[in-house]
Parts: structure tokens; sequence; C-alpha cells
């Protein structure tokens, strides 16, 4: 909802989890010798063998060292992006070793067929990647019958997640990992204890030209030390995080829409904002409304990926008829986060 780029430098955030899941799955193939992923949408599947899924692990996180390091894109971490997933099941089975096949580091789990579905936009800034992370794990840990502790879960989400965004923050893994309102500041966490309220809508502008990570590598390069326009971003996040339990005093809405437009700006300031976004957004607040990316944006190419809109005064979908290449709906908050749902 707030402070997706800013949180990176020590200001407030706040994300919400939204009704539109992850599933992820696994089938054991006696047959087989290997991990095979077949993720609907992402790709047509990779095979894994066992033995090296220790030796995959060993070389991502080299290559996330060489990032950091200034040596290596942050694009370049990944072949694939069943990598990402194969890595996490990799990365609990290191810190939970487990009965199976033997390697020369640790136990590994049994060959299968590891399939992930998802009801989100990819690439939208709808936190895909950290869905699938958290699923992942939370479906190994019921297989294995080794569970995390929910907090022990959010820093493997969080961990696992480095490799597709660098050095991002903690917004999307905790939304996937506690579901609800979450305030985060500095790698802390708090639940908030209010709902989102009526008036809010998710748009889809299109897939970014440029990852997250990219995006937050772009605006490092050229705001970072800017602690002025960081703390401008950090009040904004508190008007928002003040005026959320309290939408239907009088006032409180307008001060909603005020502190979403001056976030709109903030944005617009650092350059993740593309012209295409600027003028859906412009139109909402034409018609009363305010919005603004939610997500990294980008800071390049004409696609903005998610746009998030606040609307309390009748609905949206008039406007919305003048844009009909964008997908939308309503926010429908879910407040459980990640957890298996059975056979």
């Amino acid at each position: 909802m707030s402070g997706e780029h800013s949180v990176v430098y020590g200001a407030q955030a706040i994300a919400v989890a939204i009704n539109k899941h992850t599933s992820v799955s696994f089938k054991p193939l006696s047959e087989s010798n290997t991990i095979n992923t077949l993720f609907s949408g992402i790709s047509s599947g990779v095979h894994y063998p066992l033995h090296a899924l220790g030796t995959l692990k060993d070389k991502l996180d080299s290559r996330f060292d060489s990032f950091t390091q200034g040596l290596l894109p942050i694009q370049k971490i990944l072949n694939t992006p069943d990598d990402l997933l194969v890595y996490t099941l990799s990365s609990l089975v290191h810190h939970l070793p487990v009965p199976g096949r033997v390697s020369s580091q640790s136990y590994l789990p049994i060959p299968g067929r590891l399939s992930s579905t998802t009801q989100l936009s990819l690439g939208a800034g709808m936190g895909s990647s950290a869905s699938a992370i958290a699923a992942t794990l939370v479906l190994f840990e019921h297989l294995l019958e080794k569970p995390l502790g929910i907090d022990q879960r959010f820093d493997m989400v969080r961990f696992c997640e480095r490799l597709q965004h660098g050095r991002g923050s903690a917004i999307d893994a905790a939304a996937v990992t506690y579901g609800g309102m979450n305030h985060i500041q500095n790698g802390v966490v708090k639940r908030l204890d209010v709902s989102l309220g009526s008036g809010w809508y998710w748009i889809f502008t299109g897939k970014p030209q440029v990852s997250t990570g990219e995006c937050v590598h772009h605006v490092r390069d050229r705001y970072e030390k800017d602690t002025s326009l960081w703390h401008a971003f950090s009040e904004v996040t508190a008007t928002i995080v003040d005026n959320l339990g309290d939408l239907n005093s009088p006032g409180s809405p307008q001060a909603m829409n005020d502190a979403i437009k001056e976030n709109h700006r903030l944005l617009c300031r650092i350059g993740v904002v593309p012209a295409s976004a600027v003028a859906l957004i412009n139109s909402i607040e034409a018609y009363g409304g305010a919005a603004k990316i939610s997500g990294a944006g980008a800071h390049k190419g004409d696609a903005g990926g998610l746009v998030l809109a606040y609307f309390p005064e009748g609905s949206i979908q008039d406007l919305l008829k003048n844009y009909p290449g964008y997908q939308w709906g309503v926010v429908e908050e879910d407040r459980l986060g990640a957890r298996y749902i059975g056979d």
C-alpha cells in the first residue's frame, strides 16, 4: 500500500495480503531421480537431479554474492523462474535435514513433480514470487513433518526472495507469511489490527519491462542518500496508517485521498511511474479518487505493473471502461497468510 521503495532506507511501509492465491503441490514419482517442475504460465518445466540440489543452492548463493559486489546484474542470478522454488526447497532441506536420499552434504527429498498455479498477475507487483516461496515452504514443512514457526517462515521467505529482488524489503514476505495488514520498518514487522475497508481496487496496467530488482537498484543508484525524500515517504505512510482504522469518520476519506496522491507524487519524483500509469492515475484523480503504483513500478518502458486505487464514492467501473486492456478488481483482504489446505 505504501513504502515499497522507501522501506529499503528505513522508512515505514504498510502492506495488506489479498484474497488471490498461489498453490504449490508435489507428486512423488518413484521411477524418477529428479525434481521436475511444472509451473503454470511461468515455464515449460525443468528437471533437477536430486544429487545436484545442494550444488544449485551453492551456485545461486555465489551469484547473489557477486551481485552484492556489483559484479553481476540482479536479472542474471536465476537462470529460469523454476530455480527460485527449487532453491527454496533446497534451502529448507539444508536447514531441516530429513530422511531420503543421501548426498555428501545432507539428506534430500524423494523425486517427484513440483507444480504451481497462481491467481496473481506475474511481474505485476502483487508478490507472486514471495507467495510461491511461502507456499513451497508450507507444503514441504507438512510433507517432511518439520514445521517452522511463523517467524522462521517469514525469515526463510525473505532469504529466498532476495535472489529475485536483490537488496529488497520485507514487504512481500510479511504479507504472504502473516496475512492481514502489516507495518514494516527496519526489518521489523508488526501486525496491525485494522481492516482495509471498502473502496479499494487493483488495476494491472501490464507487466513492466524491468524486474523489481532492476528497478530497486536503479532508484538506489540515484536516491540512496536523499534522507529527506525517504522521510517524506515515511510521513505519507504514517498518515495512511493513521486513517486506515477510521475511514468512516468525517474527513478521514479525504485525508486518505490526499495521502495517496502525495505518495503518487513522490513515486513520480523517483521516476518509477511510466506515462501510461500517470495518465490512468490522473483520470482517477479527476473522478475524485486517488491512486498510486503498488510494487516497484518501472523506470523504463510503458507498463507500470499494479496500480492501487482508492475510490470511496461510488464505483470505479465506469471510469475503467475507458481502459479496456487493463485487468482490475476489488481488493479483498486475506487475514490468514500462507497455509496448508490438505491433500
